[in-house]
């Protein structure tokens, strides 16, 4: 696996990131920045190269990821420290650390472009694999073990929350007589059961049909919305004064809990039509953007994977 890479945003999350950054710095020079997807390292790579002195926590559940990002931030010394887990461990983290506050949070949410890459880790569609799409490769749970054991109703559940799937059921009950029958092993007789599931003319619109299962499928193994319903809130807890969340997400189940989070907490509970804010009402955080960000046009011209991001940003005003 080739260790170069470009994130995406990249210099707009560092844009977003370096006012809290600036401020912090003014009175702490060790100031600490969150890498909560730390990935092959690109974004923490920027930041540490732009700001000499201070350091970056990188949080990833990807042992392989881990250490690629090793590779690629090794110019930086110790001013990387790496911990393997999942993101919303974040107030876990800096207690084990000994550090109260950090400047500023950057989530680049979902599957990684090496996860997509690596055909055997089960991820594409597109490829013959294993059906794996862990994430954390020491965890227990696979994709074949969800469409081994769990019940027709868990089953469809999943397909419907995690995946849209309208056809849900159609599709598990293919899947339940596939693991009767033993044939169903890989992420190719899985597309394949899903694309014959689906009614032909519902299959010419929407990309290969076996996307929405592909993505229920990942987010059950690995837990996603759950942890990222977690971690939204440590990371506001653990930002600083002025300090900034930025986040990235790639699908619209994502991007709901980010927006609805930071909506709650930006507005204030002075109740509507009263004059003046009433005394510890006002909201602690404020938006840096009205809605969010998509990539640049270029950018997705050179990276399709970019054209569904969806860029959030919010900062803290008060303790």
């Amino acid at each position: 696996m080739n260790a170069v890479h470009i994130p995406v945003a990249l210099d707009r999350c560092i844009d977003l990131l370096t006012p809290a950054i600036e401020f912090s710095l003014m009175n702490n020079p060790q100031t600490i920045v969150i890498d909560a997807t730390l990935g092959l390292g690109g974004h923490t790579r920027a930041l540490l190269a732009k700001f000499p002195t201070i350091g970056v926590i990188g949080i990833d559940r990807d042992e392989h990821a881990i250490a690629l990002a090793k590779v690629n931030v090794a110019p930086f010394g110790d001013r990387l420290t790496i911990v393997h887990t999942t993101y919303d461990q974040i107030t876990e983290i800096l207690e084990d650390q000994g550090i109260s506050e950090v400047a500023g949070i950057l989530f680049d949410l979902g599957v990684s472009s090496m996860q997509l890459d690596e055909a055997e880790r089960g991820f594409a569609y597109s490829q013959d694999a294993p059906l794996d799409m862990r994430m954390d490769q020491s965890q227990e749970l696979t994709a074949q073990i969800v469409l081994d054991t769990y019940e027709r109703g868990a089953l469809i559940r999943i397909l419907r929350l995690y995946g849209e799937e309208k056809f849900a059921p159609r599709i598990v009950d293919n899947i339940i007589a596939a693991r009767q029958a033993g044939t169903l092993h890989s992420t190719k007789a899985l597309a394949k059961l899903v694309k014959d599931s689906i009614p032909a003319p519902a299959r010419r619109t929407g990309g290969n049909p076996a996307k929405r299962t592909f993505q229920a499928l990942r987010i059950e193994v690995n837990q996603e919305l759950a942890v990222l319903e977690r971690a939204i809130p440590a990371a506001l807890a653990a930002i600083a004064i002025k300090g900034r969340v930025v986040v990235m997400a790639y699908q619209s189940l994502e991007d709901k809990i980010v927006k609805a989070d930071f909506t709650a907490i930006t507005t204030s509970t002075t109740p509507r039509g009263l004059p003046v804010e009433l005394p510890d009402s006002a909201a602690k955080y404020a938006l840096v953007m009205r809605g969010s960000e998509g990539a640049a046009e270029e950018e997705i011209e050179a990276n399709p994977r970019a054209g569904s991001m969806r860029l959030r940003a919010i900062e803290r005003l008060a303790a």
